[in-house]
């Protein structure tokens, strides 16, 4: 039976792209710095993409990696480099303005609370990733929060996830499941933790090899009806 799920926050609970696009329009807007178009954020996903990875390989610091993807993006698009970490800091406040939920996330979090225990495990800044679960309201009716800055570890590392497990209340690890749309963040960081994993997939995309999906669903409801299903058979 599954009684835990761990839910990733961003781009699995919460539309972190939209938050994203709109803090970073506004702080263009803020700074001066000119119109932000929709070819600049594709390119700036691809370097912020790159930067996170890093992160995860524990191949550069978190407080750098956030600041020289603004650096390698301005230079890229002629402007002073040197605002990258002003820019950073005024994006991160930004980033709290907008809330939208996936798949009606909030209403589904709400539903399970009495059946399974809950808790979020994100990447992320601690102050900002508080900020936006506090006004999401998802602080309200999960178990506990985990934020990488506060563990002092990234997902999918190890030590993130021994952090997460002496820290809820479980009997065995066949019992807790992960929910995530990042295959090299969440559902690595499940198989990594010896936890089922559900990815969220709501493009079906196929999956490289290198990743034990046990469950794969394109709708965040699809998790309600997928745990009935394995802890009380089908009707």
């Amino acid at each position: 039976m599954i009684k835990t799920i761990l839910w990733d926050l961003d781009n699995t609970l919460l539309n972190f792209s939209i938050a994203e696009k709109k803090a970073i329009s506004a702080t263009f807007d803020n700074m001066n710095l000119g119109k932000f178009t929709t070819k600049m954020y594709n390119r700036y996903t691809k370097i912020d993409r790159e930067y996170w990875h890093k992160i995860e390989r524990k191949e550069l610091s978190k407080d750098l990696a956030l600041v020289k993807r603004y650096e390698d993006f301005f230079i890229e698009h002629g402007i002073d480099k040197n605002l990258a970490k002003e820019f950073n800091e005024r994006y991160a406040v930004a980033l709290s303005d907008t809330i939208v939920y996936n798949d009606k996330s909030f209403d589904l979090i709400k539903k399970l609370k009495d059946k399974y225990k809950q808790y979020i495990v994100s990447n992320g800044v601690s102050r900002v990733q508080h900020l936006r679960l506090e006004k999401s309201g998802f602080d309200k009716f999960v178990d506990g929060i985990f934020i990488s800055d506060d563990i002092g570890f990234e997902k999918p590392n190890k030590e993130f996830f021994d952090y997460v497990l002496s820290h809820i209340e479980y009997n065995d690890k066949s019992e807790i499941m992960i929910v995530g749309d990042s295959l090299t963040s969440d559902i690595k960081g499940g198989n990594v933790a010896g936890i089922k994993t559900c990815w969220y997939n709501p493009k079906n995309e196929d999956y490289p090899c290198g990743f034990r999906v046990d469950l794969d669903v394109q709708n965040l409801n699809e998790v309600a009806e997928v745990l009935r299903l394995i802890n009380e058979g089908p009707m």
